[in-house]
């Protein structure tokens, strides 16, 4: 399984009501939902997500929220 399809997976158990395929994600996100995908891949991936973090970039698609996944992974090598 690819990392996106993990954070997909984990996600929609975590938030059953959100579209994860959405073209805007961020809209459909209420801060309890943003704040639940922070901790989560923060402590799935082990990076630090903060609030800064959680920008409408950032929660665009899921394939932005992978990518910001990715770069904080890369950092922290």
């Amino acid at each position: 399984m690819d990392k996106k399809e993990k954070i997909r997976e984990m996600l929609e158990e975590a938030l059953p009501l959100v579209d994860f395929d959405s073209d805007f994600l961020f809209s459909e996100l209420d801060s309890l939902g943003i704040t639940t995908i922070l901790m989560m891949l923060s402590s799935e991936y082990g990076i630090e997500l903060e609030s800064t973090d959680a920008t409408p970039k950032n929660f665009k698609t899921l394939d932005n929220i992978v990518k910001m996944v990715e770069a904080k992974l890369a950092e922290k090598e």
